[in-house]
């Protein structure tokens, strides 16, 4: 196991690697008020709008991470030629993310999440979303892209929330590409697409999905490890990791290790974003050379940063390197 002062001087030297990140890239917008009165119109509350706020998600929050942690990276996703794509573009380009491959489409609205909070809890979720997976002339566009600049990189992330543009085509020719190369794969994966994911590097995803995606219901800790069995061995990957809320994540690798990194059940509260954050982190690890079980110990480092956080949040360097310590 590498000790804690190497593992410090990795994390400081996580500029020196570069991320392709390839997703669903989204805006999380929140309303955010007061409610005082019930609707005469329908027996719903209505929120008097107080604060509104706009941030990066999806794919687009593990890419935000990676750059706040001081890595390099590159967005491949599509947006709409919209109000919504405008502003992503416009955040991302502010914090110097590269975004030469990402696709502006006219008829593929921009991924937008509305949450109204009331009172400080919040009452329904908006989407706005086209879920049809690209064309085939979109994929071999981003294919030929990624063959021009794969060379650059030191991992590829895959951000996938099942929104259509990682298509089954398009995932194929990254895998291929990422063996050819010798390049590692980290996948952040919802339950519907799980399964697709094999021979990549290590896949991320909270236990409600995995158990959902393998048909085992997650009760105790042997269902759990028959869950993480099951999905290594059907995916035919070097890892997964199961991030398990309030009892921190589950490593489970090819050389049938099994590890549990656990985090401060105070702190864990809100699971928003922290799929994303842990997969850039992973990312950011891998590409910087360590093997599973060591990258997974920065990765609990950063659960535990994340979780104390509420909504969708970056974590900073500085946040994680105290952690660790």
């Amino acid at each position: 196991m590498i000790v804690i002062s190497n593992i410090n001087n990795i994390i400081e030297n996580f500029n020196r690697v570069n991320i392709l990140a390839i997703g669903d890239l989204m805006i999380d917008q929140y309303l955010e008020g007061s409610v005082t009165r019930i609707s005469p119109e329908a027996p719903v509350p209505v929120v008097d709008v107080e604060y509104e706020q706009y941030k990066l998600g999806g794919a687009a929050n593990a890419i935000n991470n990676i750059k706040s942690l001081g890595g390099s990276v590159e967005a491949i996703g599509i947006i709409g030629k919209d109000d919504s794509g405008k502003m992503l573009l416009d955040m991302l380009m502010e914090k110097g993310i590269d975004t030469k491959g990402i696709i502006i489409s006219d008829d593929r609205p921009t991924i937008l999440k509305t949450r109204v909070i009331g009172n400080g809890h919040q009452i329904v979720r908006i989407d706005k979303e086209i879920r049809n997976p690209i064309d085939n002339k979109t994929t071999e566009c981003v294919l030929n892209y990624i063959k021009q600049r794969i060379n650059d990189f030191n991992a590829i992330l895959i951000s996938d929330y099942n929104k259509g543009f990682i298509s089954q085509q398009l995932l194929s020719g990254i895998v291929s590409l990422a063996q050819l190369y010798n390049i590692p794969i980290i996948v952040n994966s919802k339950a519907e697409k799980l399964c697709s994911y094999k021979n990549i590097s290590i896949i991320i995803t909270d236990l409600s999905y995995a158990s959902e995606a393998v048909g085992i219901k997650a009760i105790n800790e042997t269902s759990v490890r028959n869950v993480g069995q099951w999905l290594l061995t059907h995916l035919d990957c070097r890892g997964v990791l199961i991030i398990r809320g309030k009892k921190g994540i589950t490593l489970f690798d090819k050389n049938n290790d099994v590890k549990n990194h656990f985090i401060n059940p105070i702190e864990a509260n809100d699971i928003t974003g922290v799929s994303d954050v842990l997969t850039g982190v992973m990312a950011l690890s891998l590409a910087s050379g360590l093997d599973l079980q060591n990258a997974a110990t920065i990765v609990n480092a950063a659960a535990n940063v994340a979780f104390k956080k509420k909504g969708v949040h970056t974590i900073t360097k500085d946040e994680l390197l105290e952690q660790i310590s």
